[in-house]
């Protein structure tokens, strides 16, 4: 009896894990390029007390056995890389990926980090950055004095820009676009990033439109693939999980009330 108070305690710790992680889905709702988490879990080892196929007479076998099992823990957390819904801005510096890949970007210690989230701004060197300051890599460097609202970009991913004194706009950059053999092995790490790591793999470079990348959409935003109702329905169904698991230990309790009272 006093297993069942381990075991349903157990279970009360998982949903609320699972309520950390939908929480934090919800909160991302309107995040660019933000990708939802979903929590996984797994059952825990099991007690046997009698193995399946334990001879029972000389002749029959016992054909199942019994056990019992000891609750529930979270196996993982996965970020789900579904593609989110584009939105128009008809900002200039802002970019959406549709399809696979990621922007490559270099963080103030030296080291490449990716996002999905294309809302880039231009610093004070005309580079193309993004809103913490990081550098798109390649870089992407604008000229002076070009006109910031004719910046264009094709689905390939090459950048282009009028400047006053020129009739035909001229090439400034290519964006290049970068995927994982595990992109759920990525680290997320904030402000929009991720790292990868042994169980994402490398990455793999490649241009906008070729060789299984996304292309390049121009003045739009990725929108984060969190869905309100799926994460609603699925906060109810972790609260009621969450209220059987706590009856659970309650109704233990009981029982061990009454065994205790009882008189000979």
């Amino acid at each position: 009896m006093v297993r069942s108070l381990y075991t349903a305690a157990s279970g009360m710790n998982a949903q609320q894990f699972n309520i950390d992680t939908i929480s934090n889905n919800l909160s991302n709702v309107n995040t660019f390029g933000f990708k939802r988490n979903r929590a996984d879990f797994q059952d825990l080892i099991y007690q046997t007390i009698r193995m399946a196929g334990t001879p029972a007479t000389e002749v029959t076998l016992v054909p199942v056995g019994e056990q019992v099992g000891h609750g529930t823990r979270v196996s993982s957390t996965q970020k789900i890389f579904q593609q989110g819904s584009p939105r128009e801005t008809g900002v200039p510096t802002d970019f959406a990926i549709e399809g696979d890949g990621f922007f490559r970007v270099l963080d103030f210690d030296g080291d490449y980090s990716y996002t999905r989230d294309g809302s880039f701004k231009i610093d004070s060197n005309g580079q193309l950055v993004t809103a913490a300051g990081y550098r798109v890599v390649p870089e992407i460097i604008m000229p002076e004095g070009f006109i910031q609202d004719s910046v264009n970009v094709t689905q390939e991913g090459r950048v282009f820009v009028a400047v006053p004194e020129l009739d035909d706009p001229i090439e400034v950059g290519q964006l290049e676009l970068y995927r994982f053999v595990n992109p759920a092995g990525l680290s997320a790490v904030g402000g929009n990033l991720f790292r990868p790591g042994a169980a994402s793999g490398d990455a793999i470079a490649g241009l906008p439109g070729f060789d299984g990348m996304g292309r390049i959409l121009h003045r739009f935003i990725e929108n984060s693939n969190v869905s309100v109702v799926d994460e609603m329905v699925n906060m109810i169904v972790a609260q009621r999980a969450y209220e059987m698991n706590s009856r659970a230990i309650q109704t233990s309790d009981d029982m061990l009330g009454i065994a205790n009272a009882l008189k000979r």
